[in-house]
C-alpha cells in the first residue's frame, strides 16, 4: 500500500514514543515532519529522543525534544508546552508511548504487570491528552490514539495487553463524545504486528507483518483535515488489510 499525500503545512504535530530509531513513533513523526508539520517528538529516553530530532533536522524536519515520564501529569504538561513555546500551537497529538510488555500466561505475570502495562500503554495517552484540550480546543484539532488489531482479535497468551489497548479503544471513543463541541476529534489505529527492528529481531522477516508505511497511513488519514473526518473511530490495520485481502 502505497502512502497517499497529506499537507500538513503549518501545523504542530506532538507524537509520543519517538526515542527509538525503526519504531513506529520515529516513522509517524518523520512522515508528518516532511508532509510540512512542525514537530514535538517525546520520550522517556532524553539521549534516544534529541538523536531522532537531529535525524529529523537533517530531513529538514523542524522538531523539538521533550523528554520525561509520561505517566505523569507535569510531564505531559511539559510536552504541551513545549509546542506551545516554540511554535505557538499545537494540532494534532499522536499517542503513541507504549508496548507489549506482559506476554505469557496470566496465572505466571507478577503482581505488577496489570500496572505496567496500563500505565506505558493507557495513562500516557490520557494524561497527554487532558494536558493537549485546551491548546486542541483552540485550533480545532485532534488526537489519534494506538490502540492494537488484539482489541478485534483477542490473541493468547496477551491478556493484559489486550485489556490496556481495549481500555485505549474505550477511552477514544468516549473522550470524542465528550469533546466533539469543542471541535476535537479523537480517533485511534488498531494494528496488528508491525515490521519493526524489535519486531523482526524476535520474529524475523517473514512473520505476518503491518508495515510502517501502513501505520504512518493511517494516522495520517485521521488527523487530515477533510470533509466529513471521522471521530470516535478505530481504524484496524492488519497484515492481511494492508496486502489488499479482505
Amino acid at each position: 500500500m502505497s502512502a497517499p499525500r497529506f499537507d500538513f503545512s503549518g501545523k504542530v504535530v506532538l507524537v509520543s514514543g519517538v526515542g527509538r530509531a525503526g519504531q513506529i513513533g520515529n516513522a509517524v513523526a518523520l512522515a508528518f515532519g516532511k508532509a510540512g508539520a512542525k514537530i514535538v517528538a517525546c520520550d522517556l529516553n532524553a539521549v534516544g529522543v534529541a538523536s531522532r530530532v537531529r535525524e529529523f533536522a537533517a530531513e529538514g524536519v523542524d522538531a523539538r525534544p521533550s523528554a520525561g515520564d509520561l505517566t505523569q501529569p507535569d510531564v505531559a504538561a511539559l510536552a504541551v508546552e513545549t509546542a506551545l513555546k516554540h511554535f505557538g500551537r499545537l494540532d494534532v497529538v499522536v499517542n503513541l508511548a507504549g508496548g507489549l510488555t506482559t506476554y505469557g500466561p496470566l496465572e505466571n505475570l507478577g503482581a505488577d504487570a496489570f500496572d505496567r502495562e496500563v500505565a506505558i500503554n493507557l495513562k500516557t495517552t490520557v494524561l497527554l491528552s487532558q494536558a493537549a484540550i485546551p491548546a486542541l480546543a483552540r485550533t480545532r484539532g485532534c488526537i489519534v490514539n494506538v490502540s492494537s488489531i488484539a482489541y478485534f482479535d483477542p490473541q493468547s497468551p496477551m491478556a493484559v495487553y489486550s485489556a490496556a489497548k481495549a481500555g485505549v479503544a474505550g477511552f477514544t471513543r468516549s473522550l470524542a463524545l465528550e469533546l466533539a463541541d469543542r471541535g476535537i476529534r479523537v480517533n485511534a489505529v488498531a494494528p496488528g504486528m508491525v515490521r519493526t527492528s524489535d519486531n523482526v529481531a524476535t520474529a524475523g522477516q517473514d512473520a505476518d507483518y503491518v508495515e510502517l508505511s501502513d501505520i504512518t497511513e493511517g494516522v495520517m488519514s485521521l488527523a487530515a483535515d477533510s470533509a466529513g473526518a471521522p471521530t470516535g473511530h478505530i481504524l484496524p490495520i492488519s497484515p492481511r488489510a494492508s496486502s489488499g485481502q479482505a
